[in-house]
């Protein structure tokens, strides 16, 4: 475990010049590894700006544990453990357990973990955590393929999409997991969708998520401009665009039954998305017309649910 912004030896890492939590209180994530234009990192900073130094996080193999530093160096400016790939829900339960025996229940486990290691490889484990509905922040920063071993298909990659195990001619067939119904299924206290293109709403989110108790998950898009074969420039542009395109909603689910919609998308922007990565430039005509109705479809159904109970605002408006 990478302890915060020391060395394994004590002595404060090259990566993060640290003389006290002043400086670490903006949680800026000095001489991180990332690529250019990476949401990750950007989501990150956001989150602990809101959790604090109060924070352990639990982390699998991935894009983010290879970006926190080689080891013994870490740009964390509070614990980071380092786990195998699929035992994230299971090591973020062991570390709450052991806080909460050494009296320290109000310091926050932040499981955070790719779409890979919660989608596909860690499912089970986390069905468990939240079927008990341990006393964990989960947040899933979704990049919508295995990105960190040479971006091979997940179960979160979209319809269409173009990967090293979905190539030309055999692109992803299947639509993106429906990872808000699965978790409602489970009728966690809270679970939410993020972007890093809207602040406002992510941070609102996860203030709520810290004041509740329970298992709590966080669906973030992070953008990946080599994976996603787009201009790292443009990273901050397409998580707008998923978001306004219907691609990527804005909601949230309150003991599973209660649904909001937080961001109220107008539908624009969806030829442009796609535009702007290469991993769609296989598509055809009819691929992209099926994209866009099972977003128009999904979104529907979320305005749905977010009528039936009675929502008229949305996150930042007033009632």
């Amino acid at each position: 475990m990478n302890q915060g912004p020391h060395s394994a030896a004590g002595r404060p890492a090259a990566a993060v010049a640290m003389t006290d939590y002043e400086f670490c209180s903006q949680y800026d994530l000095y001489g991180h590894m990332a690529c250019p234009g990476c949401g990750e990192k950007i989501l990150l900073r956001h989150i602990l700006n809101v959790l604090g130094p109060e924070t352990v996080i639990v982390c699998p193999a991935g894009c983010a544990a290879v970006t926190d530093g080689v080891f013994p160096h870490s740009i964390s400016p509070v614990p980071f453990l380092h786990v195998p790939f699929d035992a994230t829900p299971a090591a973020a339960a062991g570390v709450r357990a052991g806080l909460d025996l050494s009296g320290r229940k109000h310091v926050t486990v932040l499981a955070w973990a790719g779409d890979g290691a919660t989608f596909d490889i860690g499912m089970g484990a986390l069905s468990a955590i939240a079927e008990r509905n341990e006393n964990i922040l989960y947040v899933c920063y979704d990049n919508e393929a295995y990105m960190n071993t040479g971006i091979q298909r997940s179960s979160a990659t979209p319809y269409g999409g173009w990967s090293t195990t979905t190539p030309k001619g055999q692109l992803k067939a299947e639509p993106k997991k429906n990872i808000g119904a699965i978790m409602a299924a489970h009728r966690i206290p809270y679970f939410a969708s993020g972007s890093p293109a809207f602040l406002d709403d992510l941070t609102a989110k996860v203030a709520q998520a810290k004041r509740l108790s329970g298992l709590r998950f966080l669906h973030l898009l992070s953008p990946c401009p080599p994976g996603w074969k787009a201009d790292p420039r443009d990273g901050i542009t397409l998580a707008r665009l998923a978001v306004e395109s219907r691609l990527f909603p804005l909601y949230e689910i309150i003991e599973g039954t209660h649904y909001r919609l937080t961001h109220e998308s107008s539908g624009a922007g969806f030829d442009e998305y796609l535009q702007l990565q290469g991993r769609f430039r296989y598509m055809s005509a009819g691929d992209r017309r099926i994209l866009q109705a099972d977003a128009d479809r999904f979104y529907a159904q979320l305005t749905l649910r977010h009528n039936r109970n009675g929502e008229t605002t949305v996150i930042g408006e007033e009632p």
